[in-house]
């Protein structure tokens, strides 16, 4: 009986991840918070725009152009996540600083992990993926587009603004497959 337990169990388990890839499945815990949020449920059926950040970085000021395209976006089915990263020596040591500039200093309202590897062996899953489709960030504040079932799109450097033509063009395609 035990063992049809566990095994019922796993099928729920497997069921509720169904249709999220493997490098969405997990929970990362939010900046400056002792919660948790389960990637593939913020993310599911959603076009989403990863990017890796840091709190004194040159393009910090990005954290205002994304909080805009988060406002533009999110009721048209946009999710931006933040992956902070002290992989480029340009992260508050302190999580607390670190998420007074992303909340206060620039009024993020969209999901920010607190820090996590985004290159190399250590590079949290959805990043080592995107190394795989694309390219690992060379530095802050590098853009990845996904469609809604997670798929790589597209893949914008340090150097593109979040508001830019390149960027919200791309957004508009996925979201207008979507419908």
């Amino acid at each position: 009986m035990l063992k049809l337990l566990i095994t019922l169990g796993a099928l729920t388990m497997s069921a509720l991840t169904l249709g999220c890839p493997e490098y969405l499945q997990g929970e990362y815990r939010k900046l400056h918070s002792k919660q948790n949020i389960d990637l593939c449920e913020i993310t599911k059926g959603k076009v989403v725009l990863a990017v890796n950040t840091a709190s004194h970085c040159g393009f910090t000021s990005q954290f205002k152009e994304l909080e805009a395209l988060h406002q533009q976006y999110k009721e048209k089915g946009l999710v931006i996540v933040g992956f902070a990263s002290d992989d480029f020596k340009q992260e508050d040591a302190d999580e607390e600083k670190a998420a007074e500039i992303c909340y206060v200093n620039f009024g993020v309202t969209f999901t920010m992990f607190s820090p996590t590897h985004v290159k190399g062996k250590e590079a949290n899953n959805l990043f080592k993926q995107l190394a795989k489709d694309s390219t690992e960030p060379k530095w802050n504040f590098n853009k990845y587009l996904l469609d809604q079932n997670g798929k790589f799109v597209k893949h914008f450097g340090s150097m593109t603004k979040p508001d830019s033509k390149k960027i919200t063009q791309e957004i508009d395609k996925l979201l207008v497959a979507k419908e």
